[in-house]
């Protein structure tokens, strides 16, 4: 009989990070919040997403980072971004709404 992974305990979005996670701070409509920050590496990425930073889709595969506002999020607060474009997100600013 195969033996079952143990289940992560869900936590919720504020408190302590996860080691492979950073705040910033970021675009949108609550400028110069800070938020939580993840790099997703092109093995977990499997699913399609539109940036908001330049409207494109980033496809499966794709290395980029997901963040989410620290103080206000929640899971349908998380958006997918290019890595490149979280890095120019002060100089370039956001083609698609945050919310």
């Amino acid at each position: 009989m195969p033996r079952r992974k143990p289940q992560q305990p869900s936590r919720p979005l504020t408190g302590a990070l996860f080691a492979h996670e950073r705040t910033e701070s970021g675009p949108g409509p609550h400028g110069g919040e800070q938020y939580v920050v993840r790099n997703i590496s092109g093995a977990q990425a499997g699913k399609v997403y539109r940036c908001p930073g330049c409207d494109h889709e980033i496809g499966r595969g794709v290395a980029h980072v997901v963040a989410w506002p620290v103080d206000f999020g929640g899971p349908d607060e998380r958006r997918h971004w290019h890595s490149g474009c979280w890095g120019g997100r002060h100089t370039r600013g956001v083609t698609r709404r945050w919310s």
